[in-house]
């Protein structure tokens, strides 16, 4: 399965993915990113996280090129000057809080810049915060004034399958307005129809000007089957469901279990694959 041209970019999903459940960017990761780079591929990241969000991984996993923010929706430089920003359209944005508060999920809003929340006690606030190692602003209620800014909704519940019916209805609902897919059982998120990472991969390709197909993704999510779909070569996690696994080319260990740093050296850095 490892004898495949070596890609020229590997793009990587980060929870899940690049780093433990407890967020733990480990040495072997680390160090797999150190020798892909001196195999001459670049390593490039995409997640749900705001760009600020994923700022201490970017001397460790000596990233150079852009960095995908919000799925997508912002992409920035490693110095996280904005490159491109895909916000909401304001009245898809109050569609979208209407239908997540609707099905009984609790909403968070994020701006470029803010994560806005109503109840600093609500499920995985203190998730979040320990993840992205910034504090939410806590708000009343969502203003035009923060929809007009909106680059990503999330619609959070530890009713795993009240998110994914949501999901399903956000898609229905959403068709052509937003993208809108679950980043995590209990993270439904909502963004820009152009901001998914399907459209990352695009993107990435275009300012490297490569093909897509010279592009490789690894992720574990289901929001990470558009990337697999987009790019040459796919690689789930093992900690991702069956339905994700059966999108991707080929499986490799957890995030536990070093499963991206087993990756990148089976496939990208084996005799084979060079």
């Amino acid at each position: 399965m490892n004898e495949h041209p070596r890609p020229r970019l590997v793009l990587a999903d980060v929870d899940g993915t690049l780093v433990t459940n407890e967020k733990v960017l480990t040495e072997e990761a680390k160090a797999a990113a150190r020798e892909l780079n001196e195999a001459g591929v670049e390593l490039a990241i995409t997640s749900g996280r705001p760009p600020r969000g994923m700022t201490m991984l970017i001397e460790p996993l000596r990233l150079t090129g852009p960095i995908a923010g919000f799925n997508g929706g912002v992409l920035v430089h490693p110095d996280l000057s904005v490159i491109e920003c895909r916000a909401l359209d304001p009245a898809v944005a109050g569609e979208a809080l209407k239908l997540i508060l609707d099905n009984g999920l609790d909403v968070w809003v994020y701006t470029e810049s803010q994560w806005l929340i109503r109840d600093l006690g609500a499920p995985h606030v203190a998730r979040e915060r320990n993840t992205v190692k910034f504090d939410p602003e806590i708000v009343a209620g969502f203003t035009d004034a923060h929809l007009a800014h909106a680059v990503k909704i999330v619609g959070v519940s530890d009713d795993f399958a009240k998110v994914a019916a949501c999901e399903t209805a956000a898609q229905e609902a959403l068709a052509g307005k937003a993208s809108a897919t679950r980043s995590q059982a209990y993270y439904l998120d909502v963004t820009h129809p152009q901001a998914n990472k399907g459209a990352v991969v695009e993107k990435l390709a275009n300012l490297s000007q490569i093909s897509p197909r010279d592009i490789a993704t690894i992720g574990d999510g289901p929001n990470d089957v558009l990337m697999f779909r987009k790019s040459g070569f796919s690689i789930a996690m093992g900690n991702a469901s069956s339905e994700v696994k059966a999108q991707a080319q080929a499986v490799t260990d957890s995030n536990q279990s070093e499963g991206f740093a087993k990756a990148i050296r089976k496939f990208f850095l084996s005799a084979a694959a060079a």
